[in-house]
């Protein structure tokens, strides 16, 4: 199993209404990977994020984790592979320590030290004790980003992590997201209309525009030399209104 990619997509389809679709025909995330979607508003990142974590089924098409298809839910050892930070993250009751000790003594691996390691990491050891709810944004994505970690899973998959922080709290996060990949080792697919954000964290980048995958390359050449006309006038800063067209 080694040499297959830990997440593939062959031929996925995803309709709402008979009126818009995500259509990708083919794409493959390497283990060990940072990979970057960005695209506009509404081109379908997170829809393709939620189908990546079998939150939402497919209507064509699958997708493939470690070599095996992905049901919708996914079965109990697939979902303790992966993790999903959204874009608003929702805090449970109790303390920051609480939200960020719930999945480890869910699934019976709490071990203490672990998590003040991760409380040191996350810059947040002065706040452990503080009811969650009294969070700022940028502190409670922070715990969400945690409480996602703090489950070891061997694919994350962020939506838009640092999409309403301002500078200061999107640098933490960034910091946060490359040591997971880079010292953790976890796969990161990360779902962003930040361009910066992408070029500073990923190996690899997609542009997603109306549900189509238009263009992947490596980050040097997807932002230095651009294949697609639809990919040059994104990164141009055009309003992408549609999608690339069929051959």
């Amino acid at each position: 199993m080694s040499g297959l990619p830990l997440l593939e997509v062959r031929d996925l389809q995803r309709g709402y209404g008979g009126a818009w679709r995500l259509e990708i025909p083919s794409l493959e995330i390497e283990r060990g990977q940072l990979f970057a979607i960005l695209g506009p508003t509404g081109a379908g990142k997170t829809t393709l994020l939620r189908l990546l974590h079998g939150l939402d089924e497919p209507s064509a098409g699958r997708v493939i984790f470690e070599g095996r298809p992905l049901t919708c839910p996914p079965p109990i050892d697939v979902r303790r592979a992966m993790a999903m930070v959204f874009q608003r993250p929702l805090m449970l009751a109790g303390s920051v320590r609480d939200n960020l000790a719930i999945g480890p003594r869910f699934r019976g691996v709490w071990r203490d030290g672990s998590l003040a390691e991760l409380l040191r990491r996350l810059d947040l050891e002065a706040l452990a004790r503080t009811p969650a709810s009294d969070l700022s944004g940028g502190e409670m994505q922070r715990v969400a980003l945690g409480r996602a970690l703090a489950c070891r899973p061997r694919l994350l998959l962020l939506d838009e992590p640092a999409a309403h922080l301002d500078p200061g709290h999107t640098a933490v996060i960034e910091g946060i997201i490359r040591a997971a990949h880079r010292q953790d080792g976890i796969t990161i697919v990360l779902a962003t209309h930040n361009l910066g954000q992408a070029r500073r964290l990923a190996q690899r980048v997609g542009l997603l525009a109306a549900g189509r995958l238009v263009e992947v390359a490596a980050t040097e050449t997807f932002f230095e030399r651009p294949r697609h006309p639809l990919t040059a006038a994104y990164l141009r800063g055009d309003l992408l209104t549609e999608g690339p067209k069929a051959p």
